[in-house]
């Protein structure tokens, strides 16, 4: 039972330290260095992606789409790069 409470302690820690991790997600990019939606929209289209919505998020762009395995993407992207920048929690 002890090594039960234990183990239940330690996996209820990662949890939160991951969903900790999500919700801190941000991307520091003055606002004139920011890439245009339809650019960021047309170069995930190039990668495979249909992209079904863009919004701001943490002064990210959150990404909704279905990537080229049909599979569903909630991703933020850095709004100068383009790249990948965390996943984006559930609304």
């Amino acid at each position: 039972m002890k090594k039960t409470f234990i183990a239940s302690i330690f996996a209820l820690s990662a949890l939160g330290a991951v969903a900790h991790a999500e919700e801190s997600t941000s991307c520091d990019v003055a606002k004139d260095k920011w890439m245009a939606e339809d650019a960021l929209k047309a170069k995930l289209t190039g990668e495979g992606m249909e992209v079904r919505k863009i919004k701001v998020e943490n002064g990210c762009y959150e990404v909704y789409g279905i990537d080229a395995k049909g599979g569903k993407v909630e991703a933020l992207y850095n709004p100068e790069t383009g790249e990948q920048a965390g996943t984006a929690g559930a609304d």
